[in-house]
């Protein structure tokens, strides 16, 4: 008996308006986790199903979130939420920040190697695809670089850069955010 496709859409991750960029960045890391399952659920179906129209939209959806929102995430992250925390007086928190920022060099890095699996994957004709050893190591470091890195933004970073930021500067986080997406910036009173 055949396996069923494993479902590789991916599927819509919780909306928050660039008016509160705290929650903002907290549905970006949902979309990332969301996007990382797609890219394990996508390993398996390569495996289970070869690789079909299901497998190569996946692999143009991962591509499109990590070519376009990541780096625009991170940008978020080291123009408005770690510099006030590089400021501070807390030793380990900043040792924590220049951390995350290496981390984000790190996962561009490993991003174009997983890139490159993606692309691959995504212009592939319809049939088995075996990624190799190399490929798959690819794929798993990248996805590997996240999980940790988030849990310090979420669960440390992130409530430290809110205490410290005045309404005005997250009104002018919320702002940049927006130009910087081509969204409609609303005049200031």
């Amino acid at each position: 008996m055949a396996r069923s496709p494993l479902p590789l859409i991916a599927h819509p991750a919780p909306q928050a308006g660039f008016e509160a960029p705290f929650e903002m960045l907290a549905a970006c890391h949902e979309r990332v986790h969301r996007s990382l399952a797609l890219l394990q659920r996508l390993q398996q179906h390569l495996v289970d199903m070869g690789c079909d129209d299901n497998a190569r939209q996946a692999a143009r959806d991962v591509l499109r979130y990590f070519d376009i929102a990541a780096p625009l995430h991170h940008q978020d992250e080291e123009l408005h939420v770690f510099p006030p925390l590089l400021l501070g007086a807390d030793v380990a928190l900043r040792a924590q920040v220049r951390q995350l920022m290496q981390d984000h060099r790190d996962m561009e890095a490993a991003w174009a190697a997983a890139r490159q699996v993606l692309l691959a994957i995504a212009g592939h004709n319809a049939g088995p695809l075996a990624l190799t050893p190399a490929q798959t190591a690819a794929l798993d470091q990248f996805a590997a670089l996240y999980g940790q890195h988030m849990v310090h933004e979420d669960g440390l970073v992130y409530p430290a850069a809110q205490a410290v930021l005045s309404v005005p500067a997250l009104q002018a986080m919320a702002q940049d955010m927006m130009a910087r997406r081509g969204v409609r910036v609303p005049p200031t009173v």
